[in-house]
């Protein structure tokens, strides 16, 4: 590989982790989420787990 290449994925890899440990970082104090978004993000947190899970299939008893 050549230096230049596996120069730019080390920033590209260094960049990511500097975002996902910025969106870690705790919030002050005074901002909370509101209850409506919170609801909303568990809404669509429920959908995908709807639209992830395999649908079952009935049995027939005879």
């Amino acid at each position: 590989m050549h230096a230049d290449i596996h120069l730019q994925l080390h920033t590209l890899t260094a960049a990511e982790l500097q975002d996902e440990a910025a969106a870690a970082r705790p919030r002050p104090a005074g901002t909370t989420t509101p209850m409506r978004v919170q609801l909303g993000w568990k809404l669509v947190e429920f959908g995908l787990k709807l639209a992830v899970t395999p649908p079952r299939t009935a049995t027939t008893a005879a």
